[in-house]
């Protein structure tokens, strides 16, 4: 009497539990994000739901806008960080910018303490 190898069997149903653990994590991954709330426009540099920091390709930094040095870049930072709720910091880097300054402008970001940072555009430097 000849009996049937379940060798070859055991072995896909092995990978395609390996493949079920491996994608499920993923599948059921959640990123928990503040929403900003409906807030009265204000006439101050800052605003309370959410900011833009961006450097151009030549080095200059800007506020929402307005270009600024490392040393308003700091006020504007101590000051956002002193309202209620704290607003997002939103952080778009030119992809021909030199990295020393973005290196600089994240340093300064570190020490203010913010604690809400998003990166806008990455997909400039995606080459693929």
């Amino acid at each position: 009497m000849v009996e049937m190898n379940t060798t070859p069997l055991i072995d896909v149903m092995l990978v395609l539990l390996i493949m079920f653990i491996i994608t499920i994590p993923i599948q059921t991954h959640a990123v928990k994000i503040d929403l900003p709330q409906n807030a009265p426009p204000t006439d101050s540099v800052i605003d309370p739901v959410k900011n833009k920091v961006a450097i151009d390709a030549s080095g200059v930094i800007t506020w929402n806008g307005s270009a600024i040095d490392l040393l308003t870049l700091r006020q504007y930072l101590q000051q956002s960080l002193r309202l209620p709720v704290e607003p997002e910091l939103q952080f778009q880097p030119n992809a021909a910018t030199r990295y020393v300054v973005v290196d600089e402008v994240l340093a300064e970001i570190k020490r203010a303490g913010v604690t809400k940072l998003g990166f806008v555009g990455n997909e400039q430097y995606s080459r693929f």
